[in-house]
């Protein structure tokens, strides 16, 4: 059996826990936390980093900060996980859902800059697969009206936008450390902010609405409710777990872009003779290898694939059902044009099995898979 998704794991990260364990602070904000937020501060680099609970969390904690409210609305994909919209919707934004490029599955500039209107509060865009968006075209045209841009960079860990790491580009960032990401803690998320206005508030949010990180810096000598918040900090085992996977980012981000290397050079003759697509990294977008997807012909194609695989013992998956085609989709938000390709490209998509740990006999037995499907020796 060869799995879609495991979670990645390098053997060091026991030993971090332990060490969180004897060190006998379990709750947030403690020392690996504190060791986490400069890694990121310092390797991305940030200007302020605030680990979360989940990138849900880190979204909703973007749409808090930015005052996000009934009557507003908020442009974002539909070709895009639900917690994209929800941390919006939540605050009683209308969802305006835009149409995306088929070769990168990222929302459109053209399409974006089309949507805005005199209600439009912030830009959400979903960097696909660890390619970035077109942040030139979308941030300057979001500059030009003040249009705050958030990055749900959930797939974007350690990709790159002409060189500059994706999550750091908009006001924004919000990062996932989810079992099914490069790195992980299991459930994890993180909030990059980078615009200064919004740093003691973020703090505050975070802290459940309290001054109480002021107050262990010694700014203040008690710590009181000073504004509305929840409780966004994870736990110091998570924050341990997440900082050991750091400290190995360079060997498990080698092995993904090897395991990515090996299924485009694999089924490059299936391209080539025009039996599936491969994915499309723009010039100047470096990505991450968070998946290795395939388009095929449509959607029944797609099915009788991924009951070929399974029959072989090989997990695959496919994503996302365009949100607003979705029954709460449809309530909180209305797509913006045509959908001229979210849907069908939505519909050919398929991700094959790539994770740390992921052996290349394993990946050339899923490469094979595909070439016997299509029935071709290429």
């Amino acid at each position: 059996m060869i799995a879609f998704n495991v979670p990645p794991f390098t053997g060091d990260e026991p030993a971090r826990v332990e060490e969180a364990m004897r060190g006998r602070k379990l709750s947030g904000d403690g020392p690996f936390t504190r060791k986490c937020h400069e890694w990121f501060e310092t390797r991305l680099p940030a200007k302020r980093a605030l680990l979360t609970t989940s990138c849900t969390h880190a979204l909703e904690m973007a749409a808090f900060l930015l005052d996000i409210k009934e009557g507003d609305e908020v442009i974002m994909p539909s070709f895009t996980f639900v917690s994209t919209a929800n941390a919006f919707a939540l605050r009683g934004a209308r969802i305006v859902f835009v149409d995306v490029e088929p070769r990168t599955m990222n929302m459109d500039a053209g399409k974006v800059i089309a949507a805005m209107g005199p209600r439009t509060k912030a830009i959400v865009v979903m960097h696909y697969a660890g390619v970035g968006c077109d942040m030139d075209a979308i941030g300057a045209a979001a500059a030009r009206r003040g249009i705050p841009v958030v990055e749900d960079a959930a797939q974007a860990f350690m990709a790159r936008y002409k060189g500059r790491m994706l999550g750091t580009i908009g006001v924004f960032g919000c990062y996932s450390f989810h079992e099914t990401k490069n790195v992980s803690c299991g459930e994890g998320g993180l909030l990059i902010v980078n615009d200064e206005r919004y740093f003691e508030r973020a703090e505050i949010v975070r802290e459940k609405g309290t001054n109480r990180a002021k107050f262990f810096r010694g700014m203040v000598d008690k710590y009181t409710w000073v504004d509305l918040g929840s409780s966004y900090l994870p736990s110091e085992l998570n924050a341990a777990y997440l900082y050991s996977q750091l400290e190995n980012v360079e060997k498990i981000q080698g092995h993904r872009m090897a395991t990515w290397d090996r299924y485009y050079a694999g089924l490059g003759g299936l391209a080539q003779a025009g039996r599936l697509e491969l994915p499309f990294i723009p010039e100047g977008r470096e990505h991450n290898a968070h998946m290795f997807y395939i388009k095929a012909r449509d959607i029944a194609e797609r099915q009788d694939l991924i009951d070929f695989l399974k029959a072989r013992g090989i997990g695959s998956a496919f994503h996302y059902i365009p949100l607003h085609s979705a029954p709460q989709g449809s309530r909180s938000g209305r797509f913006h044009g045509e959908d001229r390709w979210t849907t069908r490209e939505s519909e050919r998509l398929l991700r094959l099995p790539l994770w740390y740990g992921i052996s290349p006999e394993q990946v050339d037995s899923v490469v094979a898979a595909v070439k016997d499907f299509y029935g071709r020796a290429v």
